[in-house]
């Protein structure tokens, strides 16, 4: 099964890479959130949340590459220490419709696991195209999980639903709403994650946004359900 993980990961690294190399370059979007908070005296603490992501539009083609992390900790003690990165390639062979390969991977501290992964490969199709305000996509699609815990690998099949609805409020006001759920043989993955975000400068904005992941089966002493809140700075070039 290793070896199998890996034919199919370097497969898809290379499609990737192929593709890229192909295509000519027609727009790159580049983003960066920031938040953090650092205190000391009678309390010492230090909270950072980051996250990056690049979009890549070349034509019928789009990648997406995204990094989110969290570190937290107090008194020199670490209390939350996560990251999630997720890479993507679309195709698109209608107006309304494409093709998704997609490959995740998390390392969260806390969660019980050393990491999870997964590789998914999806149909998707975008709808509301013609409200200017508005956007959904919606995307369908089955794959593997990999979850690795005490140096041991657990795989297993999983089916894959999401969505994105994008909401123009105001010319400087956006609502985004993600929901997924990877249905899996052992164990359930769901998440959320909402967001407002209002714009101060022509590239900076301000971006409140919750974060909610739940899985249904986690080893023993761990929760089921983890939420994360924050208010970041998010600058787009």
């Amino acid at each position: 099964m290793e070896t199998i993980r890996n034919l199919l990961l370097s497969a898809f690294i290379a499609a990737l890479s192929t593709q890229a190399i192909a295509q000519e370059e027609t727009g790159i979007t580049r983003e960066i959130e920031v938040g953090g908070l650092f205190t000391s005296g009678n309390t010492d603490e230090q909270s950072l949340n980051f996250a990056g992501a690049i979009n890549i539009d070349r034509g019928n083609w789009d990648y997406d590459f995204s990094l989110d992390a969290l570190y937290s900790s107090s008194d020199n003690v670490v209390k939350s220490q996560r990251w999630y990165t997720v890479a993507s390639a679309e195709y698109e062979f209608t107006e309304f419709s494409f093709f998704q390969s997609r490959f995740s991977h998390e390392d969260d501290r806390f969660s019980g696991f050393d990491s999870q992964s997964d590789l998914t490969f999806s149909y998707g199709r975008g709808f509301l195209r013609n409200r200017t305000d508005m956007g959904l996509t919606l995307r369908a699609g089955l794959g593997i999980r990999w979850s690795r815990l005490d140096n041991s690998d657990f795989d297993e099949p999983i089916l894959r639903f999401a969505g994105d609805y994008d909401w123009t409020i105001s010319q400087s006001a956006e609502f985004n709403q993600e929901l997924s759920t990877e249905y899996g043989t052992d164990s359930t993955i769901y998440r959320s994650v909402s967001s407002i975000e209002t714009k101060i400068l022509e590239n900076l904005s301000l971006r409140f946004s919750l974060k909610i992941k739940h899985q249904t089966v986690v080893p023993p002493g761990r929760e089921e359900t983890d939420t994360e809140t924050a208010f970041t700075f998010v600058m787009v070039f």
